[in-house]
């Protein structure tokens, strides 16, 4: 019988972290905006501490990955735990395991005393989407905006 478990990430993860940043972007179909390097990764993750990774593991192995981050809701007045990446590797999908690193990020908030968990996903994607309502979370009608790169220095130098 499969058992499934959970570790933090550690600096010595840098470049499994990187891999798994990389197996997302590819399922998404976007492995060109992928500028990430293991030097950023230690610099933000373990040095700056601006945000966490957890893996999930089967049998010891890894399988799946999620990084947070917190960010403020001015609305509640307290830090939400932010998801911004999560990925199951495609032969371990099906056993419930991106449910349970859900829950276990879940936990994170309550324990830590957070006021919300949320996390973005691409429109395209359905699967995650209807995996996401069947947990109970809400839908939100907002769009997500960015700038990186030229624009965001574009705008900063205006």
């Amino acid at each position: 019988m499969s058992e499934l478990t959970f570790r933090n990430a550690c600096e010595e993860d840098v470049a499994l972290i990187l891999e798994y940043i990389r197996k997302l972007a590819a399922y998404e179909n976007r492995s060109d905006e992928v500028i990430a390097t293991e030097e950023d990764l230690k610099k933000w993750i373990f040095d700056k501490k601006q945000a966490e990774v957890i893996f999930a593991l089967e049998n010891g192995k890894v399988i799946g990955f999620a990084l947070f981050f917190l960010s403020f809701s001015t609305y509640i007045s307290n830090v939400n735990l932010h998801l911004e990446d999560l990925f199951i590797d495609p032969e371990y999908r099906g056993k419930g395991y991106g449910r349970a690193l859900l829950k276990k990020l879940a936990g994170i908030a309550v324990e830590r005393g957070y006021g919300r968990f949320e996390w973005t996903c691409l429109s395209w994607n359905r699967p995650s989407i209807d995996f996401y309502l069947s947990l109970g979370a809400k839908q939100k009608d907002w769009n997500v905006f960015h700038l990186t790169g030229d624009e965001l220095k574009k705008l900063a130098d205006d």
